[in-house]
């Protein structure tokens, strides 16, 4: 069904480019075309390895892209480490303990700079990297716009000041901070159906369990098993954010909520009584409108405030500046 939307999505993603004043003209679909046009090649074959090896990890690759384009744009910041200069981003609170697969784009870049060494940013791999992860889980193919080039610097602060949005948010929180980067309401419901694979930890959810009325009491009782009280005990255990399909690409995640069986308390606001619900039951109903809206959601999350140009540089080392 995905590749049945490819060109449908290259022609969605040019009205998006006129439309979105988060894009940038200087990401374009065939930036390697020429100076590493197997790029998509030695990406793919790393992540879709490590994808067979554990399912999770596609959800994760994509978060990191998610997670990284929210603090300052989509800049490949989220990979560096601490430095006696500046304090990176892993540990803040949305992604300490949090965010994964790091050693898994650390060997991408090795892939990529053994088949054209200096020439594709760490910001591009993890864009490219989602692309394949969301494709190896069974999910839709989209026109993945490259040309970005790294920060030499990443903030602690930046990602501690709420553009991430936690797992606790009311639905104009959500809103809000999608607007806040150039996405709409429908982009953020289309996004969150990425939720339909990974897993979360305990801490995350344990209130949602145990507090909230608008859940369904037998899934609640099944988490509860293993997401015990007080918290402090069992804080890492994890649990699948989409009940029935947890490592399918599907549109599943949309019919968890409609049964109120979101995991997250963010998740379960998009079916709440108010201006998503209708979003949400329409990507129950129709899964290639989610497909859709999820590719166009995700080329427009990938045009957030890159850097281009003579800004920033390409990382040799994901994790460090180049010297």
């Amino acid at each position: 069904m995905a590749s049945s939307f490819i060109i449908s999505f290259a022609l969605l993603a040019c009205a998006l480019f006129l439309m979105s004043g988060t894009s940038s003209a200087q990401l374009t679909h065939n930036f390697y075309s020429k100076s590493c046009p197997k790029v998509f090649d030695a990406v793919g074959s790393v992540v879709r390895a490590a994808v067979a090896k554990e399912k999770r990890m596609g959800a994760s690759l994509l978060r990191l892209h998610f997670h990284d384009c929210f603090v300052n744009g989509c800049d490949g910041s989220i990979l560096l480490d601490d430095t006696s200069s500046f304090t990176g981003e892993k540990t803040a609170g949305p992604n300490n303990n949090s965010v994964r697969g790091f050693n898994v784009i650390d060997d991408v870049k090795k892939k990529v700079e053994k088949v054209c060494p200096g020439v594709v940013s760490c910001a591009d791999i993890l864009a490219i990297s989602a692309f394949e992860s969301v494709i190896a889980l069974g999910g839709p193919a989209w026109t993945v716009k490259l040309g970005r080039r790294d920060s030499k610097t990443a903030s602690l602060a930046a990602a501690n000041s709420g553009v991430i949005p936690p797992p606790q948010s009311t639905l104009s929180n959500l809103i809000n901070r999608f607007q806040a980067v150039g996405l709409s309401a429908r982009d953020m419901v289309a996004l969150s159906g990425a939720h339909t694979i990974g897993q979360a930890r305990c801490t995350t959810f344990r209130a949602r369990i145990y507090n909230d009325t608008n859940i369904n009491a037998a899934f609640a009782k099944s988490r509860q098993s293993n997401c015990p009280r007080p918290a402090g005990s069992g804080d890492n255990n994890l649990a699948p954010l989409d009940v029935r399909t947890p490592n399918n690409f599907d549109n599943s995640y949309y019919g968890n909520l409609i049964s109120q069986k979101g995991l997250l308390r963010s998740d379960q606001q998009l079916h709440n009584g108010g201006s998503t619900d209708s979003l949400v039951e329409l990507y129950n109903r129709n899964p290639e409108s989610f497909f859709r809206d999820f590719a166009a959601a995700m080329i427009r999350m990938g045009d957030i405030r890159p850097l281009t140009g003579s800004n920033g540089e390409i990382r040799k080392n994901c994790r460090v500046v180049n010297s």
